[in-house]
């Protein structure tokens, strides 16, 4: 497997970062304000706490792109990292997030971070880029899985699941009529899958 570097081709200049399949990393390294450590983590933990939970997460799910994100102060409360994994193209994946009630979140974070000229500003691309950080090597376990990919596979294994706790389809189990589709190797490994 060879990560690449990059994002999907766009009008825009090409956008630092590494890219494994479908999966992308976007990593931001700020100077955090003088005096405004405390206050970013007091905002960290207001996002962490879920105040505003149900909204960030129907925005998630709506853009539904985001595969990971995480915040870090660091170097004596004068660093702050973002870092997080996409699908897409980095400006679609920056665009997406703005209009939605995560790009007020990125405001009130990045608001402590030097420089920051908000969400809404034309210059904002400009400013991750400046401040991004291309990972050395990113690999993803699942490069070919997009994450709207992963949450259909998860609601298809509810569903099989749910068929293999029925009274009827033990019935079709034991039913000698159903025995050659049974005996076929697609159906077994369906249930040693089911099983696994």
């Amino acid at each position: 497997m060879t990560a690449t570097t990059g994002a999907t081709p766009s009008a825009q200049p090409e956008r630092p970062g590494r890219s494994d399949g479908v999966c992308s990393e976007f990593t931001v390294f700020t100077k955090i304000k003088p005096g405004e450590a405390d206050a970013l983590r007091e905002d960290l933990a207001a996002l962490a706490s879920g105040s505003d939970d149900a909204a960030a997460r129907a925005a998630l799910r709506q853009i539904g792109t985001l595969h990971d994100a995480r915040h870090v102060i660091f170097d004596n409360d004068t660093q702050f990292m973002f870092a997080s994994v996409f699908d897409g193209s980095w400006d679609t994946y920056i665009d997406d997030f703005a209009k939605t009630v995560i790009g007020a979140h990125f405001d009130t974070i990045f608001s402590h971070s030097e420089g920051f000229p908000g969400i809404s500003d034309p210059g904002v691309k400009d400013w991750f880029v400046a401040h991004q950080a291309p990972a050395k090597s990113f690999v993803s376990s699942y490069p070919d899985l997009t994450v709207q990919q992963i949450w259909k596979d998860h609601r298809v294994d509810e569903a099989f699941e749910e068929v293999l706790d029925t009274p009827e389809f033990r019935a079709a189990l034991d039913n000698p009529a159903n025995a050659e589709l049974l005996a076929t190797p697609a159906f077994q490994k369906l249930l040693e899958e089911a099983a696994a």
